[in-house]
């Protein structure tokens, strides 16, 4: 895993350098990228790079924390709120903070909420990594056309020659295959449309279908597969399909 950055944010530098001290004691793994007692500064630093976690004081002169993220398009980090009041940690939860720890910093709640850090962007890691494998198995794989297909057990390899039609469902997609079987995946319709070969054509805003597949064409606004499926096809696409198969 690769090495985990934070940044400090508090105004008080007694504060700063004691929570600096015990991250730095506590959790090696963690690099400490800057510390800021001014939160412009802050703001400034954090538009040009995006750490794994900060620590955010809340009330400091000029702009608390929560006007701080506020002034950020993009929060792609765990936040850690340090505060010495109470009553902010319900506030602080609603942003989405990770955890609160109190002030002065007890060494306990600071392992917890940093843990709690961790355990997130060790899922968000593992997330990005999954991607990545399957981009690269699409890659591979589409020389020998078969389709990628990630479903809630895993990946599947599909040959395309056994692909009867795609369909888009809510943002999912459903594999409609020549056994009559159906696969359903977490990709979007569009994800697939750029897998998929020059066999297959998109006839609706919903519908990919294996022209091998196509048995005949419906005036009414239908193509038949095998099976009998029959999948509708939009005006949209129906010149292009026509002329496709010679009509």
């Amino acid at each position: 895993m690769k090495k985990i950055t934070a940044i400090i944010i508090d105004d008080e530098i007694s504060a700063l350098k004691g929570l600096q001290h015990k991250v730095e004691k506590l959790f090696p793994e963690i690099e400490i990228l800057q510390t800021f007692q001014k939160p412009e500064s802050a703001i400034a630093a954090l538009k040009k790079k995006s750490p794994d976690i900060i620590f955010l004081d809340i009330e400091m002169p000029r702009m608390n924390g929560f006007e701080l993220l506020a002034a950020l398009e993009n929060i792609h980090f765990q936040v850690i709120f340090v505060t010495a009041y109470n009553e902010y940690a319900l506030k602080a939860l609603k942003r989405s903070a990770v955890d609160y720890i109190l002030k002065p910093v007890d060494s306990e709640e600071l392992k917890t909420a940093v843990q709690k850090a961790l355990i997130n962007i060790k899922a968000k890691f593992q997330s990005e990594m999954h991607h990545k494998l399957v981009d690269i198995l699409h890659e591979t794989f589409s020389k020998n056309d078969k389709l990628i297909v990630p479903t809630s057990k895993g990946l599947s390899f599909i040959p395309q020659e056994e692909v009867l039609h795609l369909e888009g469902c809510d943002g999912y997609t459903k594999i409609h295959l020549t056994d009559t079987s159906e696969i359903l995946s977490s990709y979007n319709l569009g994800r697939f449309e750029k897998e998929v070969g020059r066999l297959f054509f998109k006839c609706h805003k919903s519908h990919i279908i294996n022209l091998e597949k196509v048995r005949s064409f419906e005036n009414e606004g239908y193509v038949v597969l095998e099976c009998n499926r029959r999948v509708p096809i939009s005006k949209t696409y129906r010149k292009a399909f026509l002329q496709l198969i010679g009509k």
